[in-house]
């Protein structure tokens, strides 16, 4: 297999933790596409890629996946453990409930934030093979999100050790790299959440959370 990868992209490193989970690290080649000189725009990559992103997992059968939903769900199915999207009928259905909601009202909620203001993203609000302009507008919204986001967290992890239940599971994962990425753009868990922040430490220490 082959994952094409972009180090300080966050939605990859969805992808990398998921990989590092199930022990895959060391049989899986990552090819490293530079999204900073656009690289993901170029040729060479969109045969790869129409939709001009990353990440992407190449199968051993020269399927291409190319959403972090895609790539964890083939691994998932192809090296079901440890199992990282539930176990039983109930448990899948939770964790890809609250995955989709990490997803949507924190990781999706960073990205409208950062991309609708940083200067280096102008005329690139959203990722693709299409230029759009950034909206102030939304870039505030996003900024409101992301502290709703945080609050809500919190109050999911009372009282427990995971997002969606008892196991840690892809919703970890994605809520994580959500956290971190808006760490990096200057969104941090208030000090008021203990929960979200217990949390945080716990799976800053998994290995997976150093890739």
């Amino acid at each position: 297999m082959k994952f094409y990868d972009c180090s300080t992209a966050p939605s990859p490193r969805q992808v990398r933790m998921f990989i590092a989970e199930k022990g895959l690290t060391d049989q899986i080649e990552t090819i490293e596409v530079n999204l900073r000189e656009a690289e993901q725009l170029g040729d060479a990559f969109r045969e790869i890629n129409p939709y001009c992103t990353v990440p992407v997992l190449e199968t051993d059968d020269g399927t291409r996946l190319t959403s972090t939903a895609g790539c964890c769900r083939y691994l998932e199915e192809a090296y079901p453990e440890p199992p990282l999207m539930g176990r039983t009928p109930s448990e899948r259905a939770v964790v890809a409930d609250m995955e989709w909601r990490m997803e949507l009202d924190g990781f999706l909620a960073v990205g409208e934030a950062l991309r609708n203001s940083a200067p280096g993203l102008k005329d690139r609000a959203l990722t693709g093979p299409v230029n759009y302009a950034q909206i102030p507008e939304l870039a505030e919204r996003g900024r409101q999100r992301v502290e709703h986001f945080f609050t809500t967290l919190d109050t999911i992890l009372e009282g427990r050790d995971y997002v969606a239940g008892e196991n840690f599971s892809i919703a970890d994962i994605t809520a994580f790299c959500a956290v971190s990425f808006a760490n990096r753009v200057k969104f941090e868990l208030p000090d008021t959440a203990d929960n979200a922040r217990r949390w945080f430490a716990a799976i800053s220490e998994r290995p997976s959370a150093a890739v």
